[in-house]
C-alpha cells in the first residue's frame, strides 16, 4: 500500500464517537428524575421522619440504579498500555499510542488513542465495540472491522477474543457474561419486590428480599471472576504487554452487594431485637398519635344507668309511706 498525498487511502479517518453511552444516560436520568420528584415532596414530611425517609429513598434508588446500569457498562475489566506500534498492517511506520481494553458483560471495547492524537496526517482516536451478547455475532463484527480497515492494534486485540483464536478466552468471557447478566436481572427483580414490601410495611420479608438481592449480586461477581482463573493470553506490543484488572463496574457492584447485605441483616436483627426502633426508622411508630383514655376523659355528670342505681347503699335509700285512698 502506498502513500497518497501523505495519507493512507485504505484507512478512512477516525469517525467521531458519541461521547457517552445512551443506555446508561437514560437509566441515570430516570433515577435522578425520580429522586428530584421525591425531594420536592420532602418538605411535607414533619419531624425526624423526614431524615429517615430521605435516607431510605437515596439508598433504595442507588441500589436499583447500580444493579440496572452495570448491565450495560463496559468496564468490568480494564487495562491500558502505552506502546510504539504499527498503525497499519504491512507497514513499517510506527506511532506512539495508548491502547485500552474494556471488557463488559456483553462485549469488549478497544480504544486506540495517539500521543499526540494527530500523527502521520491522521487523527488517531478510535473506540470500537465487539459484542458477544445474545443476538450478536462477534465474528461478524470482527469481519466488519477488517473490511473497514481498522488500525492494526485494534484488530490484533480483537482477534485475541475471537473463536478461532488459540487463546480460547471467547467462550469463557461469553458464558461468564451471560450468567452474570442473568443474576443481575434477577437481583433487580428482587430489589423491586423489596421496595414493594417496605412500602406495604412488611419489614421482615423486605429484609429477606434484600438479603436475596445481595446474594444474587455477589453471585454475579463470582460468575464474572471465573474468567480470571483461566490462562491469560498475552497481548504483546513489542517489549510491553497489555494487562487487565477489575474495573469500576466490578467494584461498584461489589459495594452495592455488600450494602444490600448489611441493610438486610440489619433489618432482620432489629426486627427480632428492637422492633420499636425499626418501626421508628420506617416511620411506623404511631404511639404518640394514639389517644389514651383515662378518668379525666369520663363525663363529670353522674350516670343514671340501672347499674348505678343498684350500686347505691341500702342505708341511703329513702322510705316512702303509702297512704290508702
Amino acid at each position: 500500500m502506498t502513500l497518497w498525498n501523505g495519507s493512507y487511502p485504505f484507512y478512512p479517518g477516525a469517525s467521531a464517537c458519541f461521547p457517552f453511552d445512551t443506555t446508561q444516560t437514560v437509566i441515570v436520568t430516570v433515577f435522578l428524575s425520580m429522586l428530584v420528584t421525591f425531594i420536592l415532596i420532602l418538605p411535607g414530611i414533619r419531624g425526624r421522619a423526614r431524615l429517615f425517609w430521605f435516607l431510605r429513598l437515596v439508598l433504595g434508588l442507588f441500589m436499583g440504579a447500580v444493579v440496572l446500569t452495570v448491565q450495560f457498562t463496559r468496564d468490568w475489566e480494564t487495562g491500558w498500555v502505552q506502546a510504539n506500534t504499527s498503525y497499519k498492517s504491512f507497514s513499517p511506520v510506527q506511532v506512539n499510542t495508548d491502547i485500552g481494553l474494556h471488557i463488559g458483560l456483553g462485549g469488549v471495547n478497544i480504544t486506540l488513542r495517539g500521543n499526540p492524537v494527530h500523527q502521520i496526517n491522521e487523527t488517531i482516536n478510535y473506540n470500537e465495540h465487539f459484542p458477544w451478547s445474545f443476538g450478536a455475532d462477534y465474528e461478524r463484527s470482527y469481519s466488519e472491522g477488517l473490511q473497514k480497515g481498522l488500525p492494526s492494534p485494534i484488530l490484533y486485540v480483537a482477534e485475541k477474543f475471537s473463536r478461532q483464536s488459540p487463546c480460547a478466552v471467547h467462550r469463557q468471557y461469553r458464558i461468564a457474561g451471560h450468567y452474570a447478566s442473568l443474576t443481575l436481572w434477577l437481583a433487580f427483580c428482587t430489589w423491586l419486590i423489596s421496595i414493594l414490601l417496605f412500602s406495604m410495611s412488611i419489614l421482615l420479608y423486605g429484609g429477606h428480599m434484600l438479603l436475596l438481592t445481595a446474594t444474587l449480586i455477589l453471585f454475579s461477581l463470582l460468575f464474572f471472576s471465573t474468567t480470571r482463573n483461566t490462562l491469560k493470553c498475552p497481548i504483546q506490543f513489542g517489549p510491553v504487554s497489555l494487562r487487565t484488572d477489575y474495573g469500576e463496574s466490578f467494584w461498584l457492584t461489589l459495594a452495592t452487594g455488600l450494602l444490600c447485605l448489611l441493610l438486610g441483616l440489619g433489618i432482620i436483627i432489629l426486627n427480632s431485637v428492637q422492633p420499636e426502633k425499626l418501626k421508628l426508622i420506617f416511620s411506623l411508630d404511631r404511639s404518640s398519635k394514639e389517644k389514651v383514655w383515662d378518668k379525666s376523659c369520663l363525663p363529670a355528670e353522674p350516670s343514671c344507668s340501672a347499674q348505678d342505681v343498684l350500686m347505691v347503699p341500702l342505708g341511703q335509700l329513702c322510705q316512702v309511706t303509702a297512704t290508702e285512698l
